[in-house]
């Protein structure tokens, strides 16, 4: 199967959910045109409140609509952008990629992978238990976050759904994600 974008989604205010839309404009350096955390800065409220000078690593989040199809599995109605992603993808194993991944959206956007989303308490104010439901555990017992990745944005570009993403790997040797 090949890795495409199946939705997109923003929303200008800092609202869990985000709004499906028919395109998103990446910038480079900042985000996503008309996004609350677009910015060269941190945009989240928390990391605002730590340190506003911080370099915002989290400009686009990106969830796997395999994740939504587990989350139904265990009885959770959740839909694209609802988790607050801003690029819903399919066909890619988006937890497995390393650090530096870069991911071509579009004929010309391209994000570079910074790390992994640390699910919060928001999860369980949107329906509660998905909280719990977006971590897991690997065979060795290690905790795995399945809430998507983030990254920043190196080329601009317009995103539409049913774009094919384009994986290219960073060079050896190959950092794993960490929450970002």
């Amino acid at each position: 199967m090949a890795a495409i974008v199946k939705a997109v989604s923003l929303s200008p205010t800092h609202s869990f959910s985000k709004r499906n839309a028919p395109a998103i404009r990446l910038l480079a350096g900042l985000g996503v045109a008309g996004d609350a955390h677009c910015g060269e800065t941190v945009q989240h409220r928390s990391r605002v409140a730590r340190d506003p000078s911080q370099p915002n690593l989290r400009q686009v989040h990106l969830i796997h609509a395999e994740l939504f199809e587990e989350l139904r599995d265990l009885g959770f109605a959740v839909a694209a952008g609802q988790m607050g992603e801003n690029v819903t993808t399919e066909g890619i194993d988006l937890l497995g990629l390393p650090a530096g991944a870069r991911l071509g959206l579009g004929a010309t956007a391209v994000v570079e992978v910074t790390g992994l989303r640390n699910p919060c308490h928001q999860l369980d104010d949107f329906q509660p238990g998905l909280m719990t439901a977006a971590l897991g555990r690997d065979a060795e017992g290690n905790l795995v976050r399945k809430a998507g990745v983030m990254g920043i944005v190196i080329a601009g570009g317009e995103v539409r759904p049913g774009d094919r993403i384009a994986i290219s790997l960073p060079e050896e040797p190959r950092r794993s994600l960490e929450r970002v």
